[in-house]
């Protein structure tokens, strides 16, 4: 029998640890140390996420991957024993405190000192990147728990940062440096790596985004110590039912879309032809307007239009505030889905509103009188519902609404295979990982309309099942076969999958404009350019605004051709 590749074990371990994750919604609890919480480690370890690092290795603990999971996860995880996953309950009007990580869109509530309940409200893809951090920090926790404990005992430096625990945030100079020489032995990592990732957490510690690295070794450490000596009971992770009976419902969505739909009904906008964007809720709104918020404030406009993006951040422009007066609408969401909008009335727009680089027609824009739609990023699964949901027929107040949709475009980050960050991908297809589904793009984008300021590559998109379950040998065995793939991202399959179910159902014409562009904000490829090493920062301005600037001029331009 033939031996499988190494591609083909770590797909076959990413399509076992979702088979395991969907099992275990279904059983409705499990724990981390016992049969199921260890073939989900074994999983892992078997497809060894690249944004995990040396998780690996048991010799030492990862620190960017640890970096990487605590900023999206909730204060307070590394020292709960049972963990909640729910789906929306009227929490909010409860003593329990709200926690939101410092960059996930996701609600938790600390319960007791040892109880976190997870608001899951975004699908099975949220569900994925909740327990594979998770399995995560299980993995840390024991490797920081072997570092510690012999025959004889706690190892000393283990003490001693019992004791600097305990100090609490007074540490600094001498003792500081003596204390983060400790940990470094525990952690078996260098002092100067130890120290980088302490000054990272620290900052957003001060914050109130987590408890600072000190806290959370001892207390990730404490919790496996206290289990084997059947201290503690062991760590517990439950799904509720209100959660299983939600899941592929798209009740979020539904909600979502109908406070849309009614919101555009209320403004009047419900017959206009309607551009759907899917972007950040920072990019149209100030290519859009930037230019009258600046001049407004009594500023000079720049002739470079990315000039002007950094001019409005560094001066803190309000570029909303000017758009409300020229048919900018805010939406903010009510549903539970965390997917704000933006309602563009364009007959709003004048020429004094937006940068003179772009190029658009006024007339057209006068004639047409179309809405643009601007969604925030869908999070995987999630893409899939608010979609279906945004391009069916609808009623309100038992009156049937169907919106006049023209165009559908979608603007997103995604890793790059073939370049590097700051480059732009253009999809042709979306191909979906662990699964045989794969979706053809007539993409309305082609490389031509991006000129030569950055890199631009056509090809297939990998859409994967979430940041943290992607190997190196699976995405290079896409981009090097005749998948040819150019990156991946989680949300395009699930767009596309119900676009395509609309024009089945002939809820949108077959043809609806489709538009994919997304910038690399990472190569996982190549190191130091994984999604670890940290954000893109202004370097992310240029492609960003590039990708804005090109779909507003397919939209609201006679050459664009809507």
């Amino acid at each position: 029998m033939q031996e499988l590749s190494k591609s083909q074990k770590a797909r076959r371990a990413i399509a076992s640890f979702k088979t395991l994750v969907d099992a275990l919604i279904l059983t409705g609890s499990y724990h981390p140390s016992g049969t199921a919480g260890i073939k989900l480690e074994n999983a892992m370890r078997q497809f060894n996420p690249e944004i995990y690092g040396t998780m690996g290795d048991d010799r030492i603990v990862e620190l960017k991957g640890l970096e990487y999971v605590i900023d999206r996860l909730p204060r307070g995880i590394e020292s709960s024993t049972k963990i909640v996953l729910t789906a929306r309950e009227e929490l909010e009007s409860t003593s329990f405190e709200e926690i939101l990580p410092l960059k996930r869109r996701r609600r938790s509530y600390l319960v007791s000192d040892k109880e976190m309940c997870f608001v899951v409200t975004r699908g099975t893809s949220e569900i994925y990147d909740i327990i594979a951090h998770l399995t995560f920090l299980n993995i840390e926790a024991q490797k920081i728990s072997r570092q510690v404990k012999s025959p004889h005992g706690l190892a000393k430096e283990w003490q001693l940062l019992e004791q600097t625990v305990q100090i609490g945030d007074l540490l600094q100079g001498e003792e500081l440096d003596a204390s983060l020489w400790n940990l470094s032995i525990i952690l078996g990592r260098t002092y100067k790596d130890t120290r980088k990732t302490f000054e990272y957490l620290e900052q957003n510690s001060k914050e109130g985004y987590n408890s600072g690295l000190l806290r959370i070794v001892q207390a990730l450490g404490q919790r496996v110590i206290d289990e084997t000596e059947g201290v503690e009971e062991v760590l517990h992770i439950s799904f509720t039912p209100s959660l299983q009976e939600v899941l592929g419902h798209h009740q979020y969505a539904a909600a979502w879309a109908e406070s849309l739909v009614a919101r555009m009904i209320e403004r009047g906008l419900q017959h206009r032809p309607i551009h759907i964007i899917s972007a950040n809720l920072h990019a149209i709104r100030n290519i859009l307007y930037g230019r009258g918020a600046l001049e407004k404030a009594g500023l000079g406009v720049p002739d470079d239009l990315y000039d002007m993006i950094h001019l409005i951040r560094d001066q803190e422009i309000d570029v909303g505030g000017y758009a409300a007066a020229h048919g900018f609408i805010e939406h903010p969401d009510s549903s539970g889905s965390s997917i704000d909008v933006q309602i563009i009335d364009t007959t709003g727009i004048n020429a004094s509103c937006y940068h003179p680089s772009l190029q658009l027609d006024l007339d057209l824009i006068g004639q047409q009188e179309s809405v643009i739609v601007v969604i925030d990023y869908a999070f995987g699964t999630q893409a899939y519902e608010i979609m279906d949901e945004l391009l069916s027929p609808t009623s309100i107040a038992d009156t049937p609404i169907s919106l006049k949709i023209e165009s559908v475009s979608i603007m997103g980050k995604a890793g790059i295979l073939p370049g590097s960050k700051g480059d732009i991908m253009l999809a042709t297809a979306h191909v979906v990982e662990g699964t045989p589904h794969n979706y053809i793009v007539n993409n309305d984008l082609s490389p031509a309309d991006f000129g030569s300021l950055l890199k631009v590559f056509s090809g297939p998109m990998l859409t994967v099942l979430g940041t943290s379950l992607q190997n190196r040998d699976v995405l290079e065995r896409f981009h090097n076969s005749s998948w040819k793939a150019v990156g991946l991202e989680m949300e395009g399959a699930h767009y596309q999958r119900a676009i395509s179910a609309a024009i089945i159902q002939e809820h949108i014409p077959k043809n609806l404009k489709v538009r994919y562009a997304y910038y690399a904000s990472d190569n996982p490829l190549v190191s130091g350019q994984t999604l670890a090493s940290g954000p893109m920062g202004t370097e992310g301005v240029v492609p960003t605004y590039l990708i804005a600037k090109v779909i507003l001029e397919k939209i609201l331009a006679e050459n664009g051709n809507g």
